[in-house]
């Protein structure tokens, strides 16, 4: 028995580490989808953006950020306080749990780092938000407080035991994160762009909305493609464990529902694009595909492959009018995140309803107030102080350079086109 145990914890612990590497891949889709959707004058910044906070994310949740999202699972002891497990402590909570006959089947330190990356996850959304005109030093500054503090508190509310959760609770359901993550990273998203303001040229005086293309429509796909990837990860590894016959079942049907829905946010937006536009729009589509697995992600196993596939296509609908929507009233979002992301993050956490008898309506409509009300109050006075203290947008001729030049003196594509001046 003993020896099956310990085949079970290898087994799930080693599941964990590969979708959380998955996760991790998620990583580089959104900074080769934000690359592809900025003009090339930007594109050196955006990948400095995004490396530098997946870095800092890593560090600060390692350092606080754990503790206050799982302060009941050995994160008080093993990373907050006193750094312990920074100094090299080993932690063996989830072996003395199934010593004790609990039923925890991976090591804490793997459920560390699939939650590190979700953070990371969180951030990134931010990050396409405000490109093409944001300081980078006042970017990563506020990285620092929203993944050391702001993501992490609002998830112990969920995940950590507090007092949204589903046992005991208000009832709130979300299985990997419509809300938690998505919909807290598109609060965040828009909280910045408020303070921020558009780029110069995008809106026209009498009304006119002027489109600012993407340099590299290849990168932005094959962004997407990567985050599809990653979404088997973030989604299939918030199954928590593999090693028995009904938790290996569930694992495949989510695997199944998450590509599903991804699929039919795609064709439902191709449709609409084409219905309303009279082209296929490659960016709506993109979104489309990523509204599909946002909506999803609050609950991928309850529904029928069927049903998971319509919860998509309702995504990806909702995504198309949602850009739309937010360039008539002048919010510029130059990848879609904040629609992509908060709108169909909403949509997702409320389609949970239609899957799972324990949702109730007001129970993920609490949810979704308490999540988006505080990421997006204290993003705002986040970002609020970051401004007066520093700035945080660039001069308009540094906006007009690039800030490849300005922010890192660097050009990404110096051989075709050049940074200076472009577009």
């Amino acid at each position: 028995m003993e020896a099956i145990t310990e085949v079970q914890y290898a087994l799930d612990t080693f599941y964990f580490l590969v979708c959380g590497a998955l996760v991790m891949w998620m990583a580089a889709g959104f900074t080769m989808l934000e690359a592809g959707m900025v003009r090339a004058k930007n594109t050196t910044e955006i990948l400095t953006k995004n490396i530098s906070l997946y870095s800092i994310a890593c560090f600060m949740y390692l350092l606080m950020g754990y503790g206050i999202m799982y302060p009941g699972d050995g994160a008080s002891s093993t990373f907050w306080p006193g750094l312990h497990g920074i100094l090299g402590a080993d932690d063996n909570s989830a072996v003395d749990v199934i010593a004790s006959g609990g039923d925890i089947y991976y090591s804490n330190l793997s459920d560390f780092f699939f939650q590190v990356v979700f953070v990371a996850t969180a951030m990134s959304i931010v990050s396409g938000a405000v490109a093409e005109r944001m300081k980078l030093w006042a970017f990563l500054a506020f990285c620092v407080v929203m993944t050391g503090f702001i993501y992490p508190l609002q998830g112990f509310w969920n995940w950590g035991g507090g007092f949204l959760t589903a046992d005991g609770g208000v009832g709130y359901v979300d299985f990997a994160g419509s809300g938690t993550v998505h919909l807290a990273g598109a609060a965040a998203a828009f909280a910045g762009v408020l303070l921020l303001g558009a780029r110069k040229g995008k809106y026209g005086p009498n009304g006119q909305i002027n489109p600012i293309t993407g340099a590299n429509m290849p990168l932005a796909t094959l962004g997407t493609f990567i985050l599809w990837l990653g979404w088997f990860g973030f989604n299939g590894g918030s199954e928590l464990k593999l090693s028995d016959v009904g938790e290996a079942n569930a694992v495949a049907k989510v695997f199944v529902n998450t590509n599903a829905a991804a699929a039919g946010g795609v064709i439902a937006a191709l449709l609409t694009a084409r219905l309303m536009f009279g082209k296929a729009d490659l960016t709506m589509v993109l979104n489309g595909a990523l509204a599909g697995l946002v909506a999803i992600t609050a609950q991928p196993l309850d529904p029928s492959p069927l049903l998971a596939t319509f919860i998509g296509a309702i995504g990806g609908v909702l995504v198309v009018f949602s850009i739309l929507g937010l360039d008539k009233i002048k919010i510029d979002d130059p990848v879609g995140a904040i629609s992509v992301h908060g709108v169909v993050g909403i949509w997702g956490v409320m389609a949970v309803i239609l899957s799972n008898a324990d949702a109730t309506f007001m129970g993920q409509l609490t949810g979704v107030g308490v999540i988006f009300g505080w990421v997006f109050v204290a993003s705002l006075i986040t970002w609020a102080i970051i401004k007066a203290v520093m700035g945080i947008r660039v001069t308009e001729e540094e906006e007009y350079q690039g800030l490849d030049i300005t922010d890192c003196g660097l050009e990404a594509y110096p051989e075709f086109t050049g940074a200076r001046g472009h577009n």
